[in-house]
């Protein structure tokens, strides 16, 4: 890191990607600041220096916001912290810089891996954006947890100076990744359960929010938790999770309610032992994992578990989140909830389907002859279960067999995931749903042309601005209007815990299963997302979303 020297030095003590991933490339051990440089304050500098509980840090402004990047919350996780619950960040003399990002999390390459940045274990950063350090009313804090199928992308991708300048202190997070995250081996339990340690992470950064976040103009009692995919499920995760309660007020899920029902823990630890096999540990030892070298960890990612959906290691998750949900052993906060109109026509490119949980490859091109066992495989039902529920999408009313298949497949998993979330928790507690359905929307991560929908992934552009996205787009007037009113619910949901504003009234979920359909060029109600996605006829012939 970069120390800036303060006249009087003092210690304070206190979230598809991989359908277009590109080519392969080594990890490097360097942190993304220079540990060796320092320099003087100058007077303007003064008044962007703000003092955390391990010390001081000075950022920069930024369009109108003061923003705060690469501060540590947690240890570096490395040597015999790798596969351990993050511990707390040293203290610092002076003033840490912090107008740059941090290191990233271990990942493949990929079009959500940070480019030309370093990639380490030592990555445990977040960053801040705030629209006023020393406002009259503190601002709601949301915190935003990336996707990225928990094995790739970073909170640098995710500048939140829009969402600020609506409003909110933002906060995004990097946690680990892929096995370093989410290994569970029976030799790693010596000091707490197995796996989950990318969740772990993310509960660390939420308790640096609690103690900082103050000082950076936020409210620490009243946060949002938001996210999407796999950032949108593992809030989910913290939702219900018994160790996060208290930690956050809200809770906004994105696409993240496709995998609700999780791993136990002996079926991931038999996973895990194989997967130390192949990177050279046949005698299961923690000794020889923890010195395995991080780029066969990353090539072998595939084989460590299913990182996604996650498993029952009895610390974070003591049961299922859809489980948990649906007996109402959850925390207590507002939920606001959401799914894109055709989901799965992003993982379709690649030839699989995200499905209950997993990545599926399936017999393509779709045709007549394959179409009803395509969705038993994929959706793991019989043959006669996928039988009625083929009724429901007959090839006829589709251009092509391939997008029957993925629309179908897209329905059971994100969209009446979503239906099954917000109908569990709508009794409860407040519930907003929504449906981004904006098919006009830019694609920022696949060439132009490629897809025509709003599909997995694509409001995030509306919410945030995403400065390493490889194929960016400018949003025209319409979009923006659409992009400006979504960034205000949003943030007045995370002020109020609903987010009508007063040009755009949302409705709960629990008036008979409203949703806000997000669309041009207005907004509007819709009383039929369960119909439209056929969310009965999956009740009656899948067990669970899985």
């Amino acid at each position: 890191m970069r120390i800036i020297r303060s006249r009087r030095p003092r210690v304070l003590l206190g979230a598809a990607a991989a359908v277009l991933a590109v080519g392969a490339g080594a990890l490097t051990a360097a942190g993304a600041a220079d540990a060796s440089s320092t320099t003087a304050i100058s007077s303007s500098d003064e008044s962007l220096v703000v003092a955390t509980d391990k010390g001081a840090v000075r950022g920069q402004s930024v369009d109108g916001t003061s923003s705060f990047r690469g501060v540590p919350y947690a240890a570096a996780p490395t040597a015999n912290l790798r596969w351990r619950p993050p511990q707390p960040a040293a203290a610092w003399l002076g003033v840490r810089d912090a107008t740059a990002y941090g290191a990233s999390c271990p990942q493949a390459p990929s079009v959500v891996a940070p480019p030309s940045a370093a990639l380490s274990e030592d990555c445990l950063f977040l960053n801040v954006t705030t629209p006023a350090l020393h406002p009259v009313v503190k601002k709601p804090v949301l915190v935003w947890i990336h996707g990225g199928g928990l094995t790739g992308d970073s909170g640098s991708n995710y500048d939140g100076t829009k969402l600020a300048k609506a409003g909110a202190v933002v906060v995004t997070v990097n946690y680990r990744l892929g096995a370093l995250g989410f290994l569970a081996h029976p030799a790693l339990e010596s000091r707490g359960a197995a796996g989950n340690y990318g969740l772990m992470d993310q509960q660390a950064a939420l308790r640096w929010v609690q103690r900082n976040i103050g000082r950076f103009g936020g409210d620490p009692h009243n946060v949002t938790i938001a996210g999407e995919s796999a950032g949108g499920l593992s809030v989910l995760a913290h939702v219900t999770s018994r160790s996060s309660k208290g930690l956050f007020q809200r809770a906004i899920v994105e696409s993240g309610a496709f995998a609700l029902e999780q791993e136990p823990l002996a079926k991931a630890e038999a996973s895990g032992t194989e997967f130390a096999t192949k990177v050279g540990c046949a005698d299961q030892s923690a000794e020889c994992l923890r010195n395995v070298p991080v780029q066969a960890l990353v090539d072998n990612v595939d084989a460590a578990s299913a990182t996604i959906p996650g498993v029952v290691d009895g610390a974070v998750l003591k049961e299922s989140i859809g489980t948990a949900l649906r007996a109402g052993r959850f925390n207590d906060v507002t939920i606001l909830n959401g799914s894109n109109h055709d989901e799965e026509a992003l993982f379709t490119l690649g030839g699989h389907v995200v499905s209950r949980g997993y990545n599926v490859a399936y017999t393509s091109p779709v045709t007549a002859d394959n179409y009803e066992s395509n969705i038993a495989s994929a959706l793991r039902i019989s043959p006669a279960q996928a039988a009625a529920i083929a009724k429901d999408y007959p090839l006829s009313a589709y251009p092509t067999p391939d997008k029957a298949f993925g629309t179908l497949i897209g329905d059971a998993t994100f969209a009446c995931g979503v239906g099954q979330v917000n109908t569990a928790t709508a009794g409860r507690v407040p519930t907003y749903g929504y449906e981004f359905n904006d098919d006009t929307a830019p694609f920022l991560f696949a060439p132009a042309g490629l897809l025509n929908v709003a599909t997995h992934g694509s409001e995030m552009w509306y919410l945030f601005d995403l400065p390493n996205a490889p194929f960016p787009v400018a949003l025209n007037a319409e979009q923006t209007a659409l992009a400006d009113s979504m960034r205000a619910a949003w943030v007045r949901f995370a002020a109020t815990g609903n987010p009508s504003t007063p040009s755009v009234p949302w409705p709960s979920y629990a008036h008979q299963g409203k949703v806000l359909s997000l669309e041009l060029p207005a907004a509007q109600v819709s009383t039929d997302f369960a119909a439209r996605h056929h969310c009965a006829t999956f009740a009656q012939n899948l067990d669970k979303v899985k």
